[in-house]
């Protein structure tokens, strides 16, 4: 039923017949840009003990390492959409590209852990120019059943380059080629940048932005200081054991979202390009599906935070266990992703509670078997069945979401959607993983912290499943 919804959009797209013509490179590169992105969030989470080691890190500069990324490229998200908007979104697609290489360069040559940090910063900064155009160009360049392909497809790809970067990190620092250790995790995203970079020139069709479109600079500069205000003390206070800044940093981001709110309603009663207009947030499906995908990616980052913590540090594994942990999730994520279309086409809406809410069993069963201080069999197959889950979820989660949305608007809907996808992560690492360390600590030790936490996240997804059931029926196009 995604196809049926994703036809009301494609009546501002191109014919069917054009959008399949040469739809194939397109978005393979497209996917591929956001692969490489999703990916170098995880694979830095098993590399970064060695990092410590290597560069002489301290505990808040390996936590830079890894959030140094996540912080620059969540609050510029719905920037760099914007700036697609304004200036062509091939030119911003390509920029990201260049940038994020040559900033993995940098990284994987770094020679200090504040140049290392640095360099994360700039290759969120290279995520954020790159990602946020990929719905667009989807929106604008597929129609019909090709575009709840091409989503669906988007979906699977954000969800499964993280799980997969847990598993080629592991296996990346163990393999140690030529000595690189670490460096490798950054360095293997040269190549692939270059080729995305000589591909993309030939295959993203040119275009000029939205004409009449402005900047919106009061929204702009509103948004990223309350987006920076959530997420940096989100990243760090668990690590800092939440200081009082922590806290007033929250209090602002409350403050700002209405003053933020405020602004875009007068631009958009003055007749001016408020980054998030009305009619977008109006659209059928659009405010409930970004809420499922909050809720839901809040225990997907959970859980790659708490296996990667509790294998290694509770269980005493190395990394490359911990990276080979997520594997079953990582083949039936795939198996389920790319195969739930095959269900008659009447049930593909409810697809989606239904995966959420087998990941709230997986997570249940996670729970039970962490139980046991290592990890057995029961582990494993609670595992399995969350990637199961989960990619039968999130491979049409975002075709709902951006099925009614104007094609005027699809530059807004994607920064909307990668950020509000970031920030649940964000939100899931921060308040999952203050629970897990907050206990790991205590009389229970690592095996209670982790049975209570996925009992969290078991109730996270049950809520995210509820949320779901709230998608509207599909209309005919």
């Amino acid at each position: 039923m995604a196809e049926a919804t994703a036809n009301s959009a494609g009546k501002t797209g191109p014919p069917a017949s054009q959008a399949a013509e040469g739809s194939g490179p397109l978005l393979t590169i497209l996917l591929l840009g956001v692969f490489m992105a999703i990916l170098d969030v995880a694979i830095v989470n098993v590399a970064v003990p060695k990092i410590g080691t290597d560069l002489g890190a301290s505990g808040a500069e390996q936590q830079l390492v890894i959030d140094g990324y996540i912080i620059s490229y969540a609050v510029l998200l719905i920037t760099g959409a914007r700036l697609g908007a304004l200036w062509g979104r091939r030119a911003m697609f390509l920029t990201g590209v260049v940038l994020f290489t040559l900033a993995s360069l940098a990284c994987g040559l770094a020679w200090t852990a504040l140049a290392l940090i640095v360099f994360r910063f700039v290759q969120g900064i290279g995520a954020a120019l790159m990602v946020p155009q990929v719905i667009s160009m989807i929106q604008l360049n597929f129609s019909g059943d090709a575009r709840a392909r091409a989503l669906g497809r988007y979906g699977a790809t954000i969800s499964g380059g993280a799980i997969v970067g847990q598993v080629l990190g592991g296996v990346l620092v163990a393999a140690n080629l030529f000595g690189t250790e670490w460096r490798l995790c950054f360095l293997v995203n040269v190549p692939i940048g270059i080729g995305l970079l000589l591909a993309g020139r030939r295959a993203i069709p040119r275009d000029t932005g939205t004409p009449g479109l402005g900047l919106d600079l009061a929204g702009l500069v509103t948004l990223m200081i309350a987006v920076f205000a959530l997420v940096l003390p989100l990243v760090l206070g668990h690590q800092l054991d939440w200081p009082a800044w922590t806290w007033v940093s929250l209090a602002l981001f409350v403050l700002i979202i209405p003053v933020f709110a405020l602004f875009e309603r007068r631009a958009e009663r003055t007749g001016g390009s408020p980054l998030i207009h009305g009619r977008l947030l109006r659209a059928p499906g659009m405010v409930v599906s970004s809420l499922a995908i909050l809720v839901s990616l809040g225990g997907y980052g959970g859980i790659l935070f708490l296996l990667t913590v509790y294998v290694q540090s509770g269980m005493g594994h190395n990394a490359l266990v911990a990276g080979l942990v997520f594997l079953p999730s990582a083949v039936m994520f795939a198996v389920s992703s790319l195969n739930w279309r095959r269900l008659p086409a009447h049930w593909h809406r409810r697809v989606i509670p239904a995966g959420l809410a087998l990941a709230a069993v997986a997570f249940a069963g996670l729970a039970l078997s962490a139980r046991s201080g290592d990890i057995n069999v029961g582990m494993e197959v609670s595992i399995g069945l969350f990637g199961t889950g989960m990619g039968l979820a999130f491979s049409t989660l975002f075709a709902f979401a951006v099925a009614h949305v104007p094609a005027a608007n699809a530059a807004d809907a994607s920064g909307v959607l990668t950020t509000v996808n970031q920030l649940g992560q964000v939100i899931g690492v921060a308040a999952y993983g203050s629970v897990y360390l907050a206990l790991a600590s205590g009389t229970g030790g690592p095996s209670h912290a982790a049975f209570t936490t996925s009992l969290a996240m078991a109730a996270g997804a049950a809520v995210a499943a509820l949320v779901a059931l709230r998608l509207p029926a599909d209309r005919p196009a």
